[in-house]
């Protein structure tokens, strides 16, 4: 049987918002990583079957089907085709299924799935705002007649189901940055990340969003963002970010033709549609469906990778699982990284494959929940280790 591995995985240092990538086109940025990818690789362009990328915000500089617009700004050839998927914050995570299920279906024999978001440039909740209508329909309103989707509300009601106080929501925070930034110390981003050439031809090459100097006194302080007594803030969130990350996918049986040592194997994955009203609970049942899918169990899992939308949604998924914490997100996660919604989902694997590597990890658990009440969850698995 055919199976879809990951040989190379890349992504750009994560910008804040109005930060260090502002100025950078998402089309241009999307090049960027396309164009590293395969240097690495050593794949000459035309040999990519299509790209499937990841993108949220379709609308001005990330409208018009950003995928092929990053591969004609790559310089690739013109036969190399490109398509743009939305699945909300998994829309880079759902790239990565469908590259593999075209892989392992015989469609593709090379892809490559990622996915971009300027977040700054784009700002969050653009295409709701040009004034073509709401995407609630009548039908939906009746439905959830007086229910307001709202992803904080989603947010605060898993703070308050699974008893996580404003204190642990901090403490978790605080302790993504610090995670991330030893992380940044012992070298552990180095080989995922690929710097970025700005307009003014300085590069860009770190993660910006990391904040070694915040405390748990700085976080408490921070006000909540709806209820006076909510728990939910800005800093126990994600950050708004820019970045684009991307993985060149294969048959094994093509990785070896070409003398390519994988750096994983999708093993399982899928994709499942909870609450949208909570919206964030997702990961979930997503979670118990892979691992059932797998024939694995949690303890076979060597390292987590949990979208830290909000650091309650981690917290939630701890809770529901019985996870141990010290294999989750343990180079820190969106709160400390940031969260480019289209390029999120990309970035989270390359940042698990690489990890996976280097600790000789042979199972990797990914997931993230999604606007809509969805949420995608993926295993990989170390192909050396099998």
């Amino acid at each position: 049987m055919r199976d879809a591995v990951i040989v190379e995985a890349v992504r750009s240092p994560i910008g804040r918002r109005k930060g260090g990538l502002a100025d950078v086109h998402p089309v241009d940025l999307s090049a960027t990583v396309l164009t590293a990818l395969l240097d690495r690789a050593g794949i000459e362009p035309g040999a990519v079957d299509d790209v499937v990328w990841g993108c949220v915000g379709q609308v001005g500089e990330q409208a018009g089907n950003i995928a092929r617009n990053a591969v004609l700004a790559s310089g690739w050839p013109e036969s190399v085709p490109g398509t743009t998927i939305e699945r909300q914050c998994g829309s880079s995570q759902q790239a990565v299924h469908f590259a593999a299920a075209g892989i392992i279906s015989g469609q593709y024999d090379i892809a490559v799935a990622g996915g971009v978001e300027s977040m700054t440039r784009i700002p969050m909740g653009s295409a709701r705002r040009v004034g073509l209508g709401d995407p609630n329909s009548d039908a939906i309103r009746r439905r959830y007649e007086g229910v307001e989707f709202n992803q904080i509300r989603g947010a605060e009601t898993l703070a308050g189901r699974y008893e996580l106080s404003r204190t642990w929501l901090d403490e978790y925070s605080l302790r993504s940055h610090q995670r991330a930034a030893q992380a940044v110390d012992d070298g552990r981003f180095a080989g995922e990340i690929v710097p970025v050439t700005l307009p003014d031809g300085t590069k860009f090459e770190f993660d910006e969003g990391i904040r070694r100097a915040t405390t748990l006194d700085k976080l408490g302080q921070l006000d909540p963002v709806l209820d006076e007594d909510g728990r939910v803030t800005a800093g126990n969130a994600s950050q708004i970010s820019d970045g684009a990350a991307a993985l060149l996918m294969m048959s094994g049986e093509r990785a070896r033709r070409l003398g390519l040592t994988p750096l994983a194997r999708v093993h399982t994955a899928t994709v499942i549609g909870d609450d949208p009203v909570t919206m964030l609970a997702g990961p979930i049942p997503a979670t118990a469906r892979v691992l059932d899918r797998a024939g694995l169990t949690l303890d076979d899992i060597g390292a987590f990778e949990v979208n830290e939308a909000f650091a309650s949604v981690v917290g939630a998924w701890l809770r529901a699982t019985g996870a141990s914490e010290d294999r989750v997100n343990s180079l820190g996660g969106a709160i400390a990284l940031g969260h480019p919604l289209g390029g999120s989902g990309a970035r989270l694997t390359t940042t698990l494959v690489h990890h996976m590597r280097a600790e000789g990890i042979r199972y990797g658990l990914q997931t993230m929940c999604e606007g809509g009440g969805m949420a995608n969850a993926t295993i990989f698995e170390s192909v050396a280790a099998r």
